[in-house]
């Protein structure tokens, strides 16, 4: 028995019309340390970098035509050789380096984006002095992207990440809706509050000294979870946000990510001891968490 057209067409996958959309490529994860070892005192910073490009790439998605396409291990090579010629500031300027190189040198490339996460580091003390060539890392990690369409014009965004800041008094949780069926939790003025600090700041301008920039919001944020007895953690974000504007004219505005990281008194009652907040359960999970842009207005 023969098949009809008919029913060869009916066992057959329909292939609808489909375009590209938005899209890039490049390497992700490319770990870098550049060591500056041009005196007896030396400097390092230890990045890790994504680099995308953007362009007309459809020929390679739609036809596997890879013609004039820069090859991910080229990116990857770039980064440490444009590292060795250049990277003399900020991660930032060194984004910009990036993207211009892919946008000058990729045939097909217009423009891209650089991410980083910049592990920092401090000196190894001894005797009350910073050691010339030992180091010891940190826990907060800078963070930042830079993008641009043309490889002239950039869009810079900075942060910070994994800032872990605690306060052991000054600070409750009071007049809350309390009329409501779910409620279990007492109100408080006298608590322990602790979160992970992730942010991220735009600018009004490109005239930037991005490191002391980043310095300056690092220190600030520090400064501003002292300076007042906190209500809420949402006060805290919004008050944080407020001192970095002020601080900062280079920032238009900053977000922040929060989560309310719990350290519960923990029982003794039961033991017929007291704990007066001295000794805490540290519960990492479920945890109220606050995310927000402080703008200026």
């Amino acid at each position: 028995m023969t098949q009809t057209t008919d029913q060869k067409n009916a066992g057959e996958k329909a292939t609808v019309k489909v375009k590209l959309g938005e899209n890039n490529y490049g390497k992700a994860e490319i770990n870098l340390m550049k060591i500056n070892r041009g005196g007896k005192r030396h400097e390092i910073r230890e990045l890790q970098v994504r680099v995308a490009m953007t362009g007309d790439f459809d020929a390679a998605h739609s036809k596997g035509d890879n013609s004039e396409l820069v090859a991910t291990d080229t990116v990857r090579n770039t980064v440490y050789g444009l590292a060795k010629e250049g990277f003399t500031s900020s991660p930032e300027v060194f984004g910009k380096e990036l993207i211009a190189h892919f946008v000058k040198t990729g045939p097909r490339v217009t423009g891209g984006f650089m991410e980083f996460t910049e592990h920092l580091w401090d000196r190894v003390q001894v005797g009350g002095q910073g050691h010339d060539h030992s180091f010891v890392r940190q826990m907060p990690k800078r963070t930042g992207r830079v993008e641009s369409e043309d490889g002239k014009a950039f869009k810079v965004t900075s942060g910070i990440a994994e800032l872990y800041v605690l306060k052991t008094t000054e600070s409750g949780w009071e007049n809350y809706l309390l009329e409501e069926r779910f409620t279990t939790l007492p109100e408080t003025h006298e608590r322990v509050m602790a979160t992970f600090v992730t942010a991220k700041w735009e600018y009004n301008t490109d005239d930037v000294d991005y490191d002391a920039v980043w310095d300056k919001v690092f220190g600030q944020l520090q400064e501003t979870l002292t300076d007042h007895y906190s209500p809420s953690l949402q006060n805290t974000l919004y008050l944080m946000g407020e001192a970095v504007l002020s601080l900062c004219p280079e920032i238009s505005r900053i977000w922040f990510r929060m989560p309310n990281m719990h350290h519960l008194q923990y029982n003794l009652g039961r033991f017929d001891m007291e704990n007066n907040l001295e000794i805490m359960h540290v519960d990492p999970e479920p945890y109220g968490l606050m995310e927000g842009w402080v703008e200026r207005a």
